[in-house]
């Protein structure tokens, strides 16, 4: 696993062993920026504000960074994913543009900042992704306008809150990416 574009393009990502963490994989990874990159009327990647919740390696946020992205909070409360999180992020040299809030995603309080960007990768059939957009819309992490990009498995179903929008889907395998746009 490496990351896909930008100023980290080709360093490498740890994983963890086992199966508790499914890291979403570079080609998929690389399909689903592209897509977040053409949204209409999506902000800017350059200087975004951006979440990464169900971090587990951090591979999402960390390619985040890599296209330019300010700083990244990442949620993640699996000890061994929080190892190799850290040693990813010390890896590339970002921890200065990240925090880390080794947490459940149901225990996240009032932040600091809004987020441009949210991205959601849940254990699948777990039913955790519904609950942690209405966490992320009702305490304030989302800027008025933000993308969220969800993974779920591909037959899994999803019912967004009302105040998101869906603006595109697209399936990777097993997985499906599901883009919505936040309104308050």
């Amino acid at each position: 696993m490496r990351i896909v574009s930008g100023k980290h393009k080709g360093r490498p990502l740890a994983a963890p062993k086992g199966r508790d963490t499914r890291p979403t994989s570079d080609r998929a990874r690389e399909a689903m920026f592209n897509v977040l990159e053409h949204l209409p009327d999506s902000p800017a990647l350059s200087g975004a504000r951006v979440i990464d919740v169900f971090a587990g390696t951090g591979a999402l946020g960390l390619e985040a960074l890599s296209r330019g992205a300010a700083h990244v909070v990442f949620v993640e409360n699996n000890r061994a994913a929080l190892d190799v999180l850290k040693a990813n992020i010390q890896t590339l040299g970002e921890g200065a543009n990240t925090s880390i809030l080794p947490i459940k995603a149901a225990s996240l309080g009032m932040p600091n900042a809004a987020v441009d960007y949210a991205f959601l990768d849940a254990p699948y059939a777990k039913n955790l992704t519904e609950p942690t957009l209405h966490v992320l819309a009702t305490l304030g992490w989302l800027n008025e306008g933000a993308i969220i990009l969800v993974e779920v498995a591909q037959s899994e179903s999803l019912t967004p809150p009302p105040q998101f929008s869906l603006l595109k889907e697209k399936t990777y395998g097993a997985a499906r990416a599901v883009f919505l746009r936040f309104f308050r």
